[in-house]
């Protein structure tokens, strides 16, 4: 059976056709690095993780890019707050060096898989200018005092991805002082520098690329300019998306065949926003569950839809999970047990292992189904929960026969662990640690450099295997060693 997808762009539901046959390019939106990752960035982040997990499972070959925007207003602001009286161009890749190498960390605390590319702002600066140069020569862009904006009346079909007329877009959109757009909705492609700003040397002058610009160039130097997916959160589709397709398209690329959108997430059924006090860090979360809760309550919604976030739902989640882990351990135990089982109870009258095999068997079928039918995760869970619910019948309620029946409580777990890891689930309810704090680790690189600089290379090598030890990974680069955990 076909995989299908829910087109954002034709707004219909289609049969999935790569590009290349068996092979799969996919783009993500990632973060702006300049702050702390919060559960809302999750959600997206593990939606795809899922979806790449999923096309793998079917034999398809996946390249898999997200990328990072460490060039951005909000970096710079977060800069001038955190480093006050610093050079702002070096305040500006601390902000994002710090705050990336947290949004790793906890991907990793998360189970979350890194893309296969990782693309930063910063390291296309030059290809930009020269996609820019191009859409000025095509006549698709202009130069105004020292910027460079998108002509909006030259591009084909304006407002397809969000459906929208152009001229409704426009009776919204209003001119920022200091702009010099011909219309409302062109957008920057580059900006002037301001003073202390980082800033490159371009043909119109110094400055930094607009924010739409990276994900074409950095989507099509990449996956080509034709690839398979985009995609994001609903929230990107205007102007980020739309935007993006206008550029492209613009400089004679054909970009992006499918266009899949994330619903939001939600907290106690309110838009989550640190202006209303109910931002929620992924550390927060973690100190509280573990990451197998926060994905099946993902699991439990359509990818497309919006999730809310509560406590209740969360200690929900816990019960559900801990359910399979228990019917998971209880398997463990009989395995290693010499004795038969024989129920306190009423045993059930009619031999119940067929009809379990015919369970797990159905389970596999429905998990495939339900995935492949836009990635529908809340029906291909519960086909893992049907598998445990039927087989604490026949755990409790059946006389056992080791020898005999084993295969079939083998059967089951092996299923629930396959279909669990196309999820990324770990079915664990511990809690991740987070006990080690990072002024510890800190400390113990400080020690390993001096180690190292002193020569002093078993020392060094302890430190390593003491922190690896410990679930830490020292990556050395050239001019730092930076940490993130297994």
């Amino acid at each position: 059976m076909d995989i299908k997808i829910y087109n954002t762009l034709t707004r219909k539901k289609e049969d999935f056709r790569p590009i290349k046959k068996d092979r799969v390019g996919i783009y993500v939106c990632g973060p702006t690095v300049y702050d702390e990752p919060h559960i809302g960035h999750v959600r997206s982040v593990y939606v795809f993780d899922v979806i790449r997990r999923y096309f793998k499972y079917r034999g398809y070959k996946v390249r898999f890019v997200r990328n990072v925007t460490d060039v951005d207003d909000k970096i710079i602001d977060k800069a001038r707050q955190e480093f006050k009286g610093e050079d702002l161009k070096i305040a500006c890749r601390k902000v994002s060096s710090k705050y990336l190498e947290s949004y790793h960390r906890y991907m990793d605390l998360l189970g979350i898989g890194w893309p296969d590319e990782e693309p930063k702002a910063s390291e296309y600066i030059d290809k930009m200018k020269d996609f820019i140069g191009i859409l000025i020569q095509r006549g698709m862009a202009y130069e105004s005092g020292g910027d460079v904006y998108f002509d909006i009346r030259k591009a084909e079909d304006y407002g397809k991805l969000s459906n929208q007329a152009l001229e409704m877009l426009r009776s919204g959109a209003r001119v920022s002082p200091g702009e010099n757009k011909k219309d409302p909705l062109d957008f920057s492609l580059w900006k002037k520098a301001k003073e202390g700003e980082p800033s490159w040397l371009s043909p119109w002058g110094p400055g930094r690329p607009g924010w739409h610009i990276e994900c074409s160039v950095t989507s099509s130097d990449i996956l080509g300019d034709e690839f398979d997916i985009h995609g994001g959160g609903v929230d990107l589709i205007f102007p980020h998306h739309e935007n993006e397709i206008a550029q492209s398209e613009g400089a004679g690329k054909k970009f992006a065949r499918y266009w899949i959108h994330n619903g939001l997430l939600t907290i106690n059924k309110e838009k989550m926003a640190k202006s209303l006090g109910n931002f929620v860090t992924v550390e927060e979360v973690l100190k509280r569950y573990s990451p197998d809760v926060l994905k099946i309550l993902f699991l439990g919604t359509h990818y497309s839809r919006p999730v809310d976030y509560s406590k209740e739902e969360m200690d929900g989640e816990k019960e559900a999970l801990d359910r399979i882990i228990r019917f998971l351990e209880e398997i463990d135990k009989r395995e290693n047990r010499e004795e038969d089982h024989v129920p306190r109870g009423a045993a059930l009258k009619k031999n119940p292992f067929k009809r379990f095999k015919e369970e797990v068997d159905e389970a596999c079928g429905e998990f495939e189904k339900a995935m492949d039918d836009d990635f529908n995760t809340p029906n291909a869970v519960a086909g893992i929960f049907d598998i445990v619910r039927y087989g604490n019948t026949v755990l409790y309620s059946t006389k056992y026969n080791k020898k005999e029946h084993l295969g079939y409580f083998r059967k089951a777990r092996d299923v629930i662990l396959e279909l669990g890891g196309i999820l990324g689930l770990e079915f664990k309810q511990k809690e991740k640690n987070l006990s080690i704090l990072e002024e510890d680790i800190k400390k113990k690189i400080d020690l390993r450099t001096k180690a190292r600089r002193e020569k002093d290379f078993k020392k060094a090598d302890r430190i390593r295997k003491e922190l690896d030890k410990k679930g830490i990974i020292l990556e050395d680069q050239k001019d730092q060693t930076t940490w993130r955990i297994k």
